[in-house]
């Protein structure tokens, strides 16, 4: 049976949080999300949207890029 190989969105939020000294809570406040939803973002387990993809990276004051990185047909069970 063929894997199923999906497109999925990598991203830095753990790193970028820890520098700033954050925790998952105070991010999720200022992004306006739930703690829940930076949790399964930091796991690589869910792709925010564009809109909460460019609120975090101006959260941080970075490029959209700097944070996200679009991963094209990998299977997120070999990442």
């Amino acid at each position: 049976m063929k894997e199923k190989m999906e497109d999925y969105v990598e991203n830095k939020v753990y790193e970028h949080r820890v520098l700033k000294r954050l925790s998952q809570k105070e991010l999720a406040d200022a992004v306006g999300v739930s703690k829940q939803t930076i949790y399964v973002m930091e796991k690589n387990n869910y792709s925010p949207s564009l809109v909460l993809a460019f609120r975090i990276a101006e959260f941080f004051n970075v490029d959209i890029n700097h944070i996200f990185t679009y991963v094209k047909g990998c299977d997120q069970n070999e990442k």
